[in-house]
C-alpha cells in the first residue's frame, strides 16, 4: 500500500463555477488527481488505462488536506481511497493495461 498527501489549492480553478458561496470540488479533478498521484507514487508507474469503479461520499472543500491510499496494483486494476481527517471521501479502481 502507498499513501500520497496532497491539499487541495484554494485558488483551484475548478471553484470559479462549482458553486458558487459553498465550493466544492468536483469529482473528476479528484479523480485527475488520483491518476497523477498513482503515477508519481510507484515505479515504475501504471499503467492506468481507465476507470473500473468510483463512488464520491462527501464533498471536499478549497484548502483540505487530502490522503490519497493506492492497494498493490493486480495484473488488471489498482483500488485508491481519498480521506480527509480520517473520513473516506471517495473510493474506486483504475483499470491497468499495458503500455501502449
Amino acid at each position: 500500500m502507498s499513501e500520497v498527501r496532497w491539499t487541495v489549492p484554494t485558488a483551484h480553478p475548478a471553484f470559479a463555477g462549482h458553486f458558487p458561496g459553498r465550493p466544492i470540488l468536483p469529482g473528476v479533478v479528484l479523480l485527475d488527481e488520483a491518476i497523477r498521484l498513482a503515477s508519481a507514487a510507484r515505479h515504475p508507474p501504471p499503467a492506468i488505462r481507465g476507470l473500473a469503479s468510483a463512488k464520491f461520499l462527501r464533498p471536499v472543500a478549497p484548502g483540505s488536506e487530502l490522503v490519497f491510499r493506492y492497494g498493490e496494483p493486480g495484473a488488471t486494476s489498482l483500488r485508491f481511497d481519498i480521506l480527509h481527517d480520517g473520513q473516506t471521501v471517495a473510493t474506486g479502481s483504475f483499470t491497468l493495461g499495458a503500455a501502449p
